[in-house]
């Protein structure tokens, strides 16, 4: 076993121990692994949804601080990702993804939901509010991937993930974090191959093909309280990308830059992450 498999084993038995439930579910034709937590608060149901190469153990440590708000908290692993092995390859490959996700919030959340969506995620989220409304309730995005670029600077941004040595997962590994973790950085070599998943080279292939984006239309009409988190120390997506969202999300939208949060804040900053959530769940009236 590969250590960084081991870590990721070892978190979920961690998960499971103190009560998170570790379930696998035929969805969409694939087998999709997800942790669910039942909450000990009112509100609706949350669905955090990672990035490309992520996996739900990175929302790991959110998950029982956003339980003691809401219901249920949910956190699905994407086709290729975490304990998710199933995955499509080829033309097509980030809508295979967006369908599975869409089928899953169908069948496992089961009413509106707080969509929470980091990266990759972010940009499925909205689609997943803008397509089915009825399935989101809110909607957080968390470092959202997603806006029209320029193609030089997409480009640019789907490269940093051809991860190949392991010098470029040092790289990759600073642009995720406000400050990067030292025991991340002398593994890299580990790290590597983390990153340089089927999964991902499937997803960065197919993006750099369709060179798909966010409609403006699809932002615009966004009729759910929306709040979206971008980092002080982002490194990894482009300035443009904030600009784009600011540009096209309805007036209702909060857009709150925050010292201290890099790409991942869900990794490295939980409990304030936890707290902007809740703060906006709360003044939504969720």
């Amino acid at each position: 076993m590969d250590l960084m498999g081991g870590v990721q084993k070892m978190t979920r038995q961690m998960l499971v121990a103190r009560g998170v439930k570790s379930v696998v579910r035929s969805v969409a034709g694939r087998s999709v692994h997800s942790y669910e937590l039942k909450g000990q608060g009112k509100g609706p149901p949350v669905v955090l949804v990672h990035g490309l190469g992520g996996s739900a153990n990175g929302f790991s440590r959110v998950l029982f601080p956003l339980g003691k708000r809401f219901s249920r908290v949910l956190a699905p692993d994407l086709p290729g990702h975490g304990f998710s092995s199933d995955f499509c390859a080829g033309p097509g490959c980030v809508q295979g993804q967006f369908d599975t996700l869409r089928a899953w919030v169908e069948q496992v959340a089961g009413e509106p939901a707080f969509v929470v969506g980091n990266s990759l995620g972010g940009a499925m989220s909205v689609n997943l509010a803008a397509e089915v409304p009825a399935l989101v309730r809110a909607l957080g995005l968390v470092a959202p991937a997603g806006a029209a670029l320029s193609e030089e600077v997409f480009d640019a941004l789907l490269s940093s993930f051809a991860v190949e040595t392991a010098e470029q997962a040092r790289a990759l590994t600073r642009r995720l974090f406000h400050k990067a973790p030292l025991p991340l950085l002398l593994l890299s070599q580990e790290m590597r191959k983390f990153y340089a998943t089927p999964a991902v080279q499937a997803l960065t292939a197919d993006a750099r093909a369709t060179r798909a984006c966010l409609a403006p239309g699809a932002l615009q009409g966004l009729t759910m309280p929306v709040l979206l988190l971008w980092g002080g120390s982002e490194r990894l997506l482009p300035s443009e990308t904030l600009d784009y969202f600011r540009t096209h999300l309805p007036a209702h939208a909060q857009v709150q830059v925050v010292k201290g949060f890099g790409h991942v804040p869900q990794m490295e900053r939980p409990d304030e992450l936890v707290a902007r959530l809740v703060s906006f769940a709360d003044k939504a009236g969720l």
